[in-house]
This record gives structure tokens, sequence and C-alpha cells, in this order.
């Protein structure tokens, strides 16, 4: 075969090279020289070829002078023009820049530092004027917005007010419905819950969150402005049912709300009208009135009451709280919060960490000198902290709070489900107590019997306990499981609500069965192993195949959500969006905001989760290991036990105590005095009368002697208390305002 001769060859070469788009711009020097190019703007002659000379005309080559004569819309790295097709688009770019860093950084890079710099100085003074958190500078949507403003170039026109106000944020409501069809997916499959809340925003409109949980995760669905309607139960009601009709009955398999008596009543009525769907109260809040109720108790009142106050004390004076910080090495103390009654804990926790340190500042010289140590708030302060039995009750405190605490943070998590987990964990809670107190029921037995009423009242569900029956790291564990009457009864109520067909229901308790005797796959080696290391519901996705019915609803089970936090933690970007800066903004334009921010962050939530690993309960059974012993049964002066120096046997607190004097009485007041010279001259009239009085009058005047003392004592007693209530700012600091309120950032939100 003939071979093509050279000038064909070449031809064909220049008629796909001709093909490129950049000879609209320049032209061969010599017809058929696709190796030298003139320039059609600048006249200037290039040699490489249509590359080199596209490079003149963009301004991309390092040795080749970008063409000075470009018309502005031409040159690519300025203007838009025809040019831009050799260019990237701004989604292009976002992705482009992530390979790009973890490349090394070039020549011109390196030379153009001090634009980089004057850029960021411009980046860092609209932060500055805007006053935004410094944290934000980490958001990945501020990094795609850099990207795409660099590609771009300059002469970006900025958005008016009107375009980010209305048209922008309508395209971005647009853009995350479009990220929550995965969501809505999930309904159909394996059902959702329902939660729903009330808050109230600055201009005192009360905002009823509603916001969608499945095994997708979390989504905020709407809020409803409720300030034109009263709360009851049958409005409440109207509005749960209608979410239930734009989510579908057949999608929702439980509405959570708080435990307040209008939702109750809600709930109430929609389980009347929606025969397939729970009404459960939310666990969190459960717990939490638990631990309401716990304090109480008179021993813990008083000391949460006293701490309380002692913490309060220290941060209403700047002097006080300059010695605590000094001897703390600035670790501040937990305030106590009124919305929440877990963080009495979190007080009482912080105080106990700090016991030293807060005994050495109360037996300090620089508190010695202070004006406060003389008035009588600052000798009390002192008392209290010198206190033994302060210290004990705390300890005691802690001890029968602590697992409870631990519960409430399990159920309040949204990153994984704790439906299945909820009976264990209470249980273990229970044995925590027991153990810490080493079995000693009287210390204990009023607090259970507070425990056992809000269970059975509000949290011994149905769902809880078909939840606990279908986690395998507990049933096979637990022989006795599959014998007991109220999680079975639980199962098989679940059974017939969720199911309505009876033959799937059929089909149901005949796979059952293959569950309980762990058959085929249940039994394996790979299942057996998975049990502890798995999470339930990927567990039975794994190994459940053989019983498709029973799969389906245990993971529908397994996936649902204990408690409505999700809406209480839809109050704080609330309170971002709604703040005193922005408090006229319309409802519809509030929660479009709301809707595009909380959604997002869920997202990346829970694209960050963790889906695989269980739920450990582990941290229940060692929350109180750093407590026992500290308060021996026997033993009820452990705290005054305590060396005031390690390396001194001799010294310890209990001895401070007494020799510090301040656990003496107090000096009479004025009023007290009155009181008690009108008390002695009424005791020396009655025993005037006694003279020449018969047996009967004699034993009637010592009667009320005694009644007499008895008013006196509880007289002293409620002035005590008054002085410990009101542990408030003395006059003895004029000019100086209460202390700013400590967040501390390692703790949770209980």
């Amino acid at each position: 075969m003939a071979k093509p001769s050279s000038d064909a060859a070449t031809a064909s070469a220049t008629r796909k090279n001709k093909a490129d788009p950049g000879w609209k711009y320049c032209h061969s020097l010599v017809e058929g020289d696709t190796n030298t190019i003139v320039c059609n703007f600048c006249g200037k002659i290039t040699k490489g070829g249509i590359t080199r000379a596209k490079q003149h005309l963009i301004g991309k080559s390092g040795n080749v002078a970008a063409c000075k004569k470009t018309p502005p819309n031409t040159k690519c790295g300025t203007k838009k023009g025809p040019m831009d097709k050799f260019c990237k688009n701004p989604e292009n770019a976002i992705n482009r820049r992530k390979m790009e860093m973890l490349r090394q950084m070039n020549i011109r890079e390196s030379m153009d530092k001090n634009e980089v710099l004057k850029v960021h100085q411009h980046i860092a003074r609209f932060w500055y004027q805007a006053g935004l958190s410094f944290n934000l500078i980490t958001l990945k949507s501020f990094e795609n917005m850099v990207a795409a403003i660099g590609q771009y170039g300059p002469h970006l026109p900025i958005p008016s007010y009107h375009d980010i106000r209305v048209p922008l944020l309508k395209k971005e409501v647009e853009y995350t419905e479009n990220l929550m069809k995965g969501h809505r997916e999930q309904w159909v499959k394996y059902g959702c819950t329902i939660m729903s809340d009330a808050w109230t925003d600055r201009k005192q409109r009360c905002i009823i969150n509603f916001l969608i949980n499945s095994q997708a995760g979390t989504m905020f669905l709407k809020s409803v402005d409720g300030s034109d309607f009263v709360k009851t139960g049958e409005k409440l009601f109207e509005l749960l049912d209608a979410i239930v009709e734009e989510v579908g009955e057949e999608n929702v398999v439980q509405v959570v709300t708080d435990n307040g008596s209008n939702y109750v009543l809600a709930g109430k009525l929609l389980e009347e009208k929606r025969k397939h769907i729970y009404w459960t109260p939310c666990a969190a809040h459960c717990i939490d009135l638990m631990l309401e109720d716990i304090g109480k108790l008179p021993l813990i009142r008083k000391t949460i009451r006293r701490a309380i106050n002692l913490v309060g004390f220290i941060y209403a004076h700047s002097s006080t709280l300059s010695l605590l910080r000094n001897f703390t090495n600035k670790r501040e103390l937990v305030r106590h919060a009124i919305t929440r009654f877990a963080t009495s804990y979190l007080t009482l926790e912080r105080l106990h960490k700090e016991k030293a340190n807060i005994r050495k500042m109360f037996t300090s010289d620089e508190w010695t000198l202070n004006k406060l140590s003389k008035e009588p708030k600052g000798k009390e302060a002192a008392k209290v902290v010198l206190m033994p039995s302060f210290w004990n009750s705390v300890v005691y405190t802690l001890k029968v709070m602590a697992p409870l605490v631990k519960v409430l943070r399990l159920v309040d998590g949204e990153r994984k489900p704790a439906m299945g987990y909820i009976y264990e964990a209470m249980d273990k809670a229970k044995e925590t107590i027991m153990k810490s107190f080493n079995n000693n029921e009287s210390k204990y037995k009023d607090v259970f019997e507070i425990i056992d009423k809000r269970w059975n009242c509000q949290l011994h569900r149905p769902l809880h306990a078909a939840a606990h029956f279908l986690n395998p790291e507990f049933f096979y564990d637990n022989t006795d499981l599959e014998f007991d009457f109220e999680v079975t009864n639980g199962l098989f109520e679940c059974i017939k609500k969720l199911i309505p067909q009876f033959d799937v229901q059929q089909k149901i308790l005949t796979e059952l069965h293959l569950y309980k005797i762990g058959a085929d796959h249940f039994g394996s080696d790979f299942a057996m192993a998975q049990r502890k290391t798995h999470s339930p519901k990927y567990w039975w996705r794994m190994f459940g195949s053989q019983t498709p019915n029973l799969q389906k609803l245990a993971i529908k089970i397994l996936s649902l959500t204990c408690s409505a936090s999700g809406c209480e933690r839809n109050w704080s970007v609330f309170e971002q969006i709604h703040s005193k800066k922005r408090n006229k903004l319309e409802h519809k334009r509030l929660h479009d905001l709301v809707f595009v921010k909380y959604n997002q962050q869920l997202k990346q939530r829970y694209n960050a989760r963790d889906e695989i690993d269980p739920i450990s309960l582990n941290d229940i059974d060692v929350c109180n290991e750093w407590l026992v012993g500290e308060m021996d049964q026997d033993d009820d002066n452990d705290a005054g036990n305590d060396l005031v120096f390690e390396d001194d046997d001799a010294l310890n607190w209990a001895t401070v105590y007494q020799a510090s004097g301040v656990g003496e009485c107090r000096m009479y007041t004025r009023r007290k005095k009155q009181k008690t010279s009108v008390a002695a001259a009424q005791t020396s009239k009655k025993q005037a009368m006694v003279v020449g009085s018969s047996s009967r009058k004699q034993k009637a005047v010592q009667e009320n002697d005694e009644d007499l003392d008895v008013e006196e004592n509880i007289d002293v007693e409620s002035e005590e208390e008054e002085i410990m209530v009101n542990f408030e700012a003395s006059d003895g600091e004029e000019g100086e305002g209460d202390a700013p309120l400590p967040y501390d950032n390692n703790e949770d939100d209980y």
C-alpha cells in the first residue's frame, strides 16, 4: 500500500490544527505554517504554535507577555469574553481547588505573596466590621465562595440588598429542598418521627417548630407562628394532624413532644384519630423531670441551694471572681440555669473538682484582707466552703445524679438513635446508684421511688419495649427477656399497631421464632461477634434477610428517636438569626433562613456520623467510679478528713473548720435582740404566774414554755435560711457590676 505524501500529511495536520478556536484571534505568518503565529490585535509574532499564541492572548505564560491591545471583553483573566471557553466554571473551580490543595506551591504563587496578603486583609477587615465569629472562617461554604470569586476575576458585580434578601434566598431554599430529597425517600421506606416544640422569640411571638427524624437524619420541616391563638390541646392536635397529613399518615410511626398537659391531650386525640401512630413523650424531658423531682429531696435541695448561692456570691463580686480565677488557673465554675435542672449537677460537679482550690481561696491571706470576708454574706460563704458536711452532701448528690445525667446525654444525642438502649440504660443507672452506696437501700430508696414513678407513667412505652426486645446485643445476653411480659407485650402491641395487614402480622410472628432461637444467619459466628460491635439497625440489615418482614419492622423501630431535643437545638438557630439587631424579620423570611441554615447543618452533621458503631453503655457503669470511696457508708465525715497539705498528716479540713470559727453562732441583730427580750419577758411573766398555782397549771405553763422554745428555734433557723438564700452582691463593693456569665465550652447543653 502506497504511503501518503508529506504534503498531504502536512495539509491534514494543518486542517486539524486550524480547528482550534484560538485561530479566531490570530493567523499564520506564512500560509500553511502553523508554528509562527501573528496576533490579530497587537501584531506580535510568537513561535510555538497556536498554544503559545493563546497563552499570549490570555496572559497565562511565564515567558510570553500578555497582549495589551486585546479588547476588554476578550481577555480571560479580567473580563468575560470568547476566550472564557478555555477557563473552568466556578463549580469546576471549586472541585479543582480540592485537588490543588495537595500540590506544591509554584513560582508564581510564591511571588504573589504580597497580593495574597492584601486580599486577606480585605477579608479580615470585612470580618471585623461585621463582628463575625472567627470560627466562621472554617466553613466550607466560605471556601467555596472565595474559589468562585477568584475564578470569576475582577469586576464581579456585588449582589444588591434586594437580591440577597429575596431571589437568592428563594434559590437557596430550593437548593436545600433538593438536599432533603433523600429524607423523603426514607420516610416512605422505613417511616419517620414528627417532633414538635414551641419557642418564644424576642418579639414575644410563639414559634412552634416541626422537625422530622428518620434514617436519613433530622430535617426541619416548618415553623408556625402561634401568637394568634391559645396553645390548647385541641389546637395543638389540629397542627400535629395537619403535619401528619402533609408527611403522609402511612409514613409516620410516632409523634414526640414534651410532657406538657396540652401536648399530652393533643397526643391522645391524635392516637384516637390515627390508629397506627404512636404519641411518645420526650425521653430527655422525662429524665430532666426525674432530676428535678430528685432535687426536691430535702438534703439534695439544701445542697444545691447552697452551691448555687455560693457560685452566685463569687460571681457577684469582681474581687472574689479574680481570686477564684487565680486559684483555679482561670477555670470557671458552672452557673445554674433555670431551663434545665441538669445544670445543677454540672454546678456541683465543677465545685467538687475545684474543691481543694476553693478551700485554699477562702483560707488565703487575700481573702482575709478582703472586706467581704468581714460581712455576714462573706462569712456565710466561707462557712459553706469549710463545712465538711457540705462536701459530703455534694458527693452524695453526685452519686445519685451522675448516672441519670449520663442517660440524659444518651437520649439527647441525635447522631445515633437511642430507642433500643433506653431500657438497658435506665437499668444500668439504677445498678450504678446501688453500687455507689454499697447496696444500702436507705440511701437511695426515695430516689428509686421517684425514678420508678416517672418511668411507669411516662417512659414505659410499647415502642421502647419492642426496641429493647429487637436489640440483639441485649436479647441474646438476657435469656429471661423472652419471658418478660412487659417487653413481649410491648412488641406484640407494636406489631398490631404498625402492621395493619393480618397476613403480614402472621409472617412476622413466624419469623420471630427464628430470631428467638438464633436460627441460620442469626446464630452464625459473624452475627454473634457483631452484636456488640455494630449498631442494631446495621446488624438487622446484615443478618435479617432471611426474615424480610421482621427485618423491616426491626429497622423501622430501631431507627426511631426517643426525644424531641432537635427542636430545642433549633432555638439556638432562631436566636442567631433573630437577634437584637434583626428582630424585625417577618415570619416567612425567618422561616426560610432557619430552613436553609439548620437543614444544611444537619446534613453536614449526618454525613459525618458513625452509623456502624453502637452506643456504649459502659460510661454509665463507670461514671461514679471517681466518687466511690469518697463517702463510705459508715463514715459521714470523710470530707473533713481531707488533708490540707499532702505531706502533713496532722492537719485536716475538719480541724481548719473548727479553728476558723466560721461555724460559731453569729451576733444577734437589733431585731433579733428585741425578739429575744420579748420572749424573755413573756417567760418571766409566765414563771411568776406559776407561783401559788396548782400542779395542773404548772404542767400547762411548762407545755407553753416548750412551745415557745420551739418557736424560737424555728425563728433562728428561718433567719439562717434567709441569709443562705440572699447570697447576693452586698454594699461592700460600690461601683462593681455583676461579672459576666461564664460559658464553659467543655460542657454539654445539660
